[in-house]
């Protein structure tokens, strides 16, 4: 029998880890734009791991915006929730790394995610349902892009879980300047105006995401949107 050894690995592996998946719709722009929203929140925030994916006090990671898997899947192997041998194969046939990520194939994944403006509906559907369990524990957490804000389906999930108090959901909106109808006033307004605690950070700045992420907001629900460059530009280096 073969097996296959899970390490972890650091941020600036995450470049390496990337680049072993090739091949098209790679949707690349949609992957770098999360990269490091997503690694913040599995390194210092979220309170999973591999070897309690089924716990029913772990905190939910929603990634709606599935179309541009690549970082999530670069994360999940480096956080040891996937073999990293599992990279270079993304998109192929037999492979359980699709173009968009699939919950009964990708260990880690709540939810099969791609089609933009599922997830914040599916983020407040879980919280209530962990609300209604009596489980206020675990928090519940989606990452949208600013596109997704289009979609009607946000608009009445945002002015949904204002007034019903769903303190222990978290959204985290990666702006890159792709939506076709951008709110006046910025997407933080739109959030704020339906009851929700709403901040905006520099999206490349892991110590403004960390503080974004676990600042206070009882009451509420929370909404972070993190400011990167405009789609198709180049990344800048970390450093």
């Amino acid at each position: 029998m073969t097996t296959t050894t899970r390490r972890t690995h650091g941020f600036t592996d995450l470049p390496r880890l990337m680049a072993l998946m090739t091949g098209d719709e790679k949707h690349g722009p949609a992957a770098t734009s999360t990269l490091d929203a997503l690694w913040v929140l599995y390194d210092r925030v979220l309170r999973v791991d591999p070897e309690r994916l089924d716990d029913p006090e772990r905190d939910r990671f929603l990634l709606s915006k599935g179309h541009g898997p690549m970082a999530y899947y670069a994360v999940l192997a480096a956080k040891g929730f996937l073999p990293v041998e599992w990279l270079p194969g993304f998109g192929s046939y037999d492979s359980p790394l699709g173009h968009h990520p699939d919950r009964v194939l990708v260990p880690g994944a709540e939810i099969g995610s791609g089609s933009l403006g599922h997830g914040l509906p599916i983020a407040v559907g879980t919280a209530l349902g962990l609300r209604a369990q009596g489980r206020p524990g675990p928090a519940v957490w989606v990452l949208i892009g600013d596109a997704e804000l289009d979609e009607g389906s946000n608009h009445e999930a945002i002015a949904f879980a204002g007034p019903a108090g769903l303190d222990r959901l978290h959204t985290i909106v990666i702006d890159n300047s792709s939506a076709s109808h951008a709110r006046p006033g910025g997407i933080a307004a739109r959030f704020e105006a339906a009851g929700w605690s709403a901040e905006t950070v520099d999206g490349r700045n892991h110590e403004a995401l960390h503080a974004a992420f676990t600042a206070p907001h009882p009451g509420r629900p929370r909404v972070v949107v993190a400011r990167v460059e405009p789609k198709n530009a180049p990344a800048p280096v970390q450093t």
